[in-house]
């Protein structure tokens, strides 16, 4: 059993989304990268701000160095309410001013003596940024650098971020789905070329092996390429098996014809009843062998013009007619009854007319040669849409049990007969190919042994 796997468009989309996602994630992971960055430093410029308000409360009275707290530095810091704020002012020997003694300044603090310094730590257990800041005192009392110390928790930080990045992810999601539709309608209208290619081979008629013309983008020429290589050894073999049928149906039934005649010549009067008796079943067996061979040709006739002619309409009566004049021979027993009848209408179905008069061909004359006693009527009738032609006889007939393989090749019930077992089969493979149907009517009190062909009527006649 084939495996069937997704389809080309499915696969491409999926590979597409994974490549979305995956940049999606990076984009995402960058932006929380850029907004932990924004949050820092818009929060690094207040504690800034502060530590420059606080440097400038830093003065010298009396030969002692005194600090003010300036309001407006917390003020400053009050923006973000969430957070605490702890600070601690350093006098040039390193003795705390006021604030957090246990506020460590955590660098060097010889490297704020040009710019602030900011840095992350823990403090009483919880994470903070810190400030450092310096100003140089020049007074002869007081000399040195003395030094700020600010810290802030991060919550505003992390608030600030968690918005920043929840906000950019909501746009990446946006924008991963809107690429998402547009790949996916880019993927679908790229692939048309494939799908126009596969209708320009289904509307193709099946005896079309011309190689195929059809505008392809580059990546699908090797197809259509492999396609038209093989449609061209495909009509190389179709040529050879059609000169092989015609061949054989020279070669075979020319000296089986020939056989024929030749035993037919022979004078048994001589002969003794044994070589009478042998004779005769030399012919018998010569006309079965050329029946067989007849029947065997015909079937590989009918295959042949189903994969090679065009279907057309067909009047069916005039087939049926044609039929019953090749199938009913003259020397027919003169007390046999035969009979045909059709309506004045013409009956058209769509069909091949050679096919059509081989299939009705084999229904008669398997009536003829093992259901025939004295009559036989062959009909054309409608109804239902459909075509008819019923071949009834007046023999003993078939059980509804042995309709089922009637139509299989080389099964017979009249196997003792020299039935090969091939009549109902090429005429139910010539109905089937026609959207038709071999079916079979038990005999009946009134009405004999039936075999119907039933055909789907051309459209024409339906209106």
């Amino acid at each position: 059993m084939q495996s069937i796997e997704r389809s080309l468009f499915s696969r491409l989309v999926l590979r597409v989304a994974l490549v979305l996602a995956v940049g999606a994630a990076i984009l995402v992971t960058a932006a929380w990268y850029y907004a932990r960055a924004a949050a820092d430093d818009a929060y690094d410029r207040l504690l800034q701000g502060a530590a420059f308000q606080m440097t400038e409360s830093l003065t010298v009275e009396e030969g002692t160095l005194t600090f003010d707290l300036p309001p407006s530095a917390f003020e400053l810091l009050g923006l973000a309410g969430r957070d605490r704020i702890f600070y601690r002012v350093m006098a040039p020997s390193g003795r705390t001013l006021t604030g957090y003694d246990d506020l460590p300044p955590g660098i060097d603090l010889g490297a704020v003596r040009s710019n602030p310094v900011f840095h992350s730590a823990v403090y009483r257990g919880v994470p903070v940024r810190v400030a450092v800041t310096g100003r140089a005192l020049s007074d002869p009392a007081v000399s040195g650098w003395a030094h700020i110390i600010i810290a802030q928790t991060t919550e505003a930080r992390a608030e600030l971020a968690s918005q920043l990045t929840l906000r950019a992810s909501v746009l990446v999601a946006i924008m991963s789905v809107l690429a998402l539709a547009g790949s996916a309608l880019a993927v679908r209208y790229s692939l048309r070329p494939v799908a126009d290619l596969g209708e320009a081979l289904r509307s193709r008629d099946p005896q079309d092996l011309t190689p195929l013309a059809v505008a392809v983008p580059r990546e699908l020429s090797p197809f259509v390429a492999s396609i038209n290589h093989f449609m061209n050894r495909l009509d190389g073999r179709m040529k050879l098996l059609q000169r092989f049928v015609a061949d054989s149906a020279h070669q075979l039934r020319t000296p089986l014809t020939a056989l024929s005649a030749q035993v037919s010549l022979i004078n048994d009067d001589s002969l003794s009843d044994g070589d009478r008796r042998h004779l005769t079943r030399v012919r018998d067996r010569a006309a079965e062998l050329s029946r067989f061979t007849n029947q065997l040709l015909s079937h590989a006739m009918v295959i042949h013009r189903f994969d090679s002619a065009q279907l057309v309409p067909v009047n069916l009566t005039e087939a049926a007619r044609k039929a019953f004049r090749a199938a009913v021979p003259i020397t027919i027993d003169p007390d046999i009854v035969v009979s045909f009848e059709a309506p004045d209408d013409e009956v058209t179905v769509l069909g091949d007319a050679l096919s059509l008069r081989e299939a009705i061909v084999n229904v008669i004359d398997n009536a003829l040669r093992h259901g025939t006693i004295s009559r036989l009527e062959v009909r054309v009738a409608t109804g239902d849409g459909l075509a008819m032609v019923d071949v009834e006889d007046d023999g003993p007939g078939l059980s509804a049990a042995d309709f089922d393989h009637l139509t299989r090749r080389f099964t017979s019930t009249k196997s003792g007969e020299g039935s090969a077992g091939l009549g109902f089969a090429i005429a139910s493979e010539v109905a089937a190919a026609l959207g038709g149907a071999l079916r079979f009517r038990e005999k009946t009190g009134a009405h004999g042994f039936t075999v119907v062909l039933e055909l789907p009527l051309h459209a024409q006649e339906r209106s």
